[in-house]
């Protein structure tokens, strides 16, 4: 019996951290049976970022393809990555909740759970591990390993032993942002050795250059299970690659056993896929030393750099990298990892655009500052406290202790809509974006984002358009800039662009289209819609102190006022969500609402006016 286990991470975290968790089902599914007969200890396949992805992206049902890579995949363990009370979304769920999920997701597939809390308040994880073992699942406890001045080894020693204590059958050191330096992590694995009989299952990225070295004093320390993930979808921001790994123990006695050509034939079939998806890859998922200062974890640098990317602030990445740490220190040094990941990422990117620290602050963020997501691991910022949620009162419970069982509720909320109560728990996890799912699955109209062709970037074909311009019209001359733009193949993309320094969005409906061919230029017609581009309706940019605008492109997701209330400075008027995050936003003064010009789900930009006060 081989001495040291793998767990492939192709399926999950390796798409996720080198292509923002774009990998469609349809691509995993023809290799299936190859990875099924490796013998790895389990394929992580579900979890993380892969529920949002398929439901906001891919209009993929996440428990569609759950059951499908379990009818594909019947000798394999199948893993998935799991929040604790945070499941997949980005707010604590109540406990009927938390029990219906994994019971779900027992019943469709899965067989270890890895569960995880972003700050390591092990009372969020207490529910989850319970009904896990009820399911008779595996139950891998975990600790999100990072470093600052509140995080040591004897601090996750003690983590470590209360997780076996609950149960778990195995502990995985979770280094999401590949922090872990060799030597350290001999002498991590060799505490937690000595302290608990558990085995222990090593996690950590490849950004740093690392993680190679950090695995074999981990298994000549003691540990027993390396996560890997095949080269194609390997190294950088990625995790080691398994074929590496299990070459450098091959005639050791830590061998693995696994067949080093067999997994180079998957590798082969990933290295062919991942061409399609060359519009979702970033430059800054490479190896990155950067990380051991910024702790950006892997699976959020390259879903970062598209946010960015969409936004048309791809240019300000090193800015907001430099701030990620001080939003961190700011609050009170939490792991980064999802959600914490996304709620000091987005705050820091509020932080560069907006060119004044938490001048805006995410709804998220002030929830964390509440204890809404647990007891943060170090002090917390006073000034950045007082600034976002003044004096209000700070819960020491678990937060799920405060929520009333939500099931009930939550079947009535969606039943028009719901089949089943996996489409509930769809729902649970992203209201707004599960609805909108729902209606086009129901109607047979779900349609994923496109996937470009490259062909048309290649020399032959090549064919350019400008992004930054001048425009005569009328006498009149105006500087444009590209800044960002929609998904293409929609059929009503937006395209934010800069007319004279002010950001301004264009609504572009396509009349037709030429096709380009062999870069002369020729081509004709292809396709007709139906109506003409349109502006952004006629929203007034801002020209007083009471215009309320946003500092990033976002989707209203909640108006709070209507015309002719009365608020008062500081009062919340709108919620928009941008970059998954929920951004509440304030009134600038006191006064009257004079006129509402946005609604629910309507886009917007900065630099428009979305409610005026008086």
């Amino acid at each position: 019996m081989a001495k040291v286990y793998v767990s492939e991470l192709v399926l999950r975290d390796g798409h996720q951290s080198l292509i923002a968790t774009r990998l469609r089902t349809d691509d995993m599914l023809p290799i299936c049976s190859k990875l099924d007969s490796i013998g790895f200890w389990s394929l992580e396949a579900w979890g993380g970022a892969t529920f949002d992805a398929c439901v906001r992206y891919l209009k993929e049902d996440p428990w569609e393809r759950l059951k499908k890579l379990r009818k594909a995949l019947p000798n394999s363990r199948i893993q998935m990555l799991l929040r604790g009370q945070n499941l997949l979304g980005y707010r604590h769920y109540s406990d009927d909740v938390v029990r219906a999920f994994v019971g779900k997701s027992a019943n469709n597939g899965v067989d270890v759970f890895r569960i995880f809390d972003a700050m390591n308040d092990l009372r969020n994880l207490r529910v989850s591990i319970e009904e896990v073992k009820k399911v008779g699942k595996h139950a891998e406890g975990c600790i999100s390993y990072t470093t600052s001045p509140v995080h040591d080894i004897p601090h996750f020693v003690r983590l470590a032993k209360e997780l076996e204590g609950m149960g778990c059958d195995t502990l995985a050191i979770k280094d999401m942002a590949g922090l872990l330096t060799p030597y350290t992590t001999a002498d991590l694995v060799k505490a937690l050795r000595a302290e608990i009989n558990i085995p222990i299952h090593l996690h950590s990225h490849a950004t740093s250059g690392l993680s190679a070295m950090s695995f074999l004093k981990a298994v000549e320390a003691g540990a027993t299970i390396l996560d890997t993930c095949v080269s194609a979808f390997g190294e950088g921001a990625s995790h080691s690659s398994t074929e590496s790994i299990v070459a450098a123990l091959q005639g050791t006695e830590y061998d693995t056993g696994l067949d080093l050509v067999a997994i180079q034939e998957i590798n082969a079939y990933f290295r062919e896929v991942r061409k399609k998806y060359w519009q979702f890859e970033s430059d800054f998922t490479g190896v990155d030393t950067r990380v051991l200062v910024n702790q950006v974890p892997g699976g959020m640098i390259s879903n970062l750099s598209n946010q960015l990317k969409e936004q048309g602030a791809l240019n300000r990445m090193d800015e907001v990298l430099a701030e990620i740490p001080r939003v961190r220190e700011d609050l009170g040094f939490p792991p980064l990892v999802t959600p914490t990941s996304q709620i000091v990422g987005t705050q820091a990117v509020l932080n560069v655009l907006t060119g004044a620290r938490y001048k805006s602050v995410t709804t998220e963020v002030k929830n964390y500052l509440l204890g809404h997501y647990g007891k943060a691991p170090g002090k917390i910022n006073d000034e950045v406290k007082s600034i976002a949620v003044g004096n209000a009162e700070v819960i020491t419970s678990r937060p799920a202790d405060l929520l009333e069982d939500e099931m009930d509720k939550l079947r009535v909320q969606i039943e028009s809509l719901a089949k089943n109560d996996e489409d509930v728990l769809t729902y649970a996890m992203f209201p707004d974006l599960a609805q909108t799912f729902l209606q086009e699955r129901n109607a047979g109209s779900l349609k994923p984002e496109q996937l470009l062709s490259k062909e048309a970037s290649t020399p032959s074909s090549a064919r350019y358009a400008p992004n930054e311009f001048k425009v005569t019209l009328h006498g009149e001359t105006f500087h444009i800039k590209l800044t960002g733009s929609g998904h293409a193949g929609e059929e009503q993309r937006p395209f934010y662009v800069s007319v004279d320094g002010i950001s301004e969005e264009v609504i572009v409906e396509t009349l037709s289209e030429i096709e380009v061919s062999g870069g002369n230029g020729n081509g004709g017609s292809k396709k007709k819609t139906t109506a003409a581009a349109t502006g952004n309706g006629n929203r007034p940019r801002p020209s007083h102190e009471g215009c309320v605008t946003t500092a990033m492109p976002g989707t209203i997701v909640d108006v709070k006022v209507k015309t002719g209330d009365k608020v008062n400075a500081g009062d919340g008027v709108l919620v928009i969500e941008a970059m998954k995050m929920e951004n509440e936003i304030q009134a600038p003064k006191s006064g009257i609402i004079v006129a509402v010009h946005v609604k629910k789900s309507d886009s917007v930009t900065p630099d428009e006016t979305l409610i005026e006060i008086q």
